[in-house]
């Protein structure tokens, strides 16, 4: 349920569960993390997307109440993609939830699909965020507005989450989000791994 597509040092990971919102299961939180970790020894940009009109409705709600909420696996993969090298870019074909803001937060950048939502309704099911989210969440919008989510359980739209910083751009109607994951991606993909490396650490918070 998880594709992933090579074209040289930039590598594409897809939620590939379109029939189910990409909710994701154990399996492919795990396949996900491996694939993060490989591209850090491999890859110079790392883009995450999902198939259809939904990035990710979060965890699986079977799974989540059989005990995937709480799992580690979660802060693996949020862990791989911040520790990523390269350019990681979220590419969100469309509304991100749950736990699956987590991989979208630690990326370096967030593009979505005109309409796409976020929100993170955690008081509201009675789970705990995981545990780098929020910092990660407040540093991006301020403590405030990740009050406003994780809290308060907002549902924030495309030109929020735009105006708030949450999203970095909104894809022109009718353009691709992976074409413009693409093209934010040619400047990295054309310098040595090491400048990417040098850059980015020193763009760091």
């Amino acid at each position: 349920m998880i594709r992933l597509d090579k074209d040289g040092g930039l590598w594409i990971a897809t939620l590939d569960r379109p029939d189910k919102a990409n909710a994701l299961t154990g399996a492919m939180l795990s396949d996900l993390a491996d694939i993060a970790e490989a591209a850090a020894l491999q890859a110079q940009v790392f883009v995450l997307t999902g198939a259809g009109k939904v990035f990710s409705a979060g965890a699986d709600l079977e799974a989540a109440r059989a005990g995937l909420a709480t799992s580690p696996v979660w802060e693996r993969l949020s862990s791989a993609i911040a520790a990523f090298p390269g350019l990681s870019i979220a590419a969100l074909n469309g509304t991100v939830a749950g736990g699956a803001m987590g991989m979208a937060l630690a990326c370096d950048i967030r593009i979505a699909v005109p309409g796409a939502g976020a929100f993170y309704p955690v008081m509201k099911l009675g789970f705990l965020p995981q545990p780098s989210d929020p910092a990660r969440l407040s540093a991006l919008i301020g403590p405030a507005r990740a009050r406003m989510i994780l809290m308060a359980g907002q549902k924030i739209d495309s030109e929020t989450a735009l105006a708030w910083g949450l999203f970095d751009r909104i894809t022109p109607e009718g353009e691709s989000v992976l074409d413009t994951a693409r093209a934010l991606a040619a400047d990295a993909l054309a310098a040595s791994p090491a400048h990417v490396a040098g850059i980015k650490a020193l763009c760091r918070l």
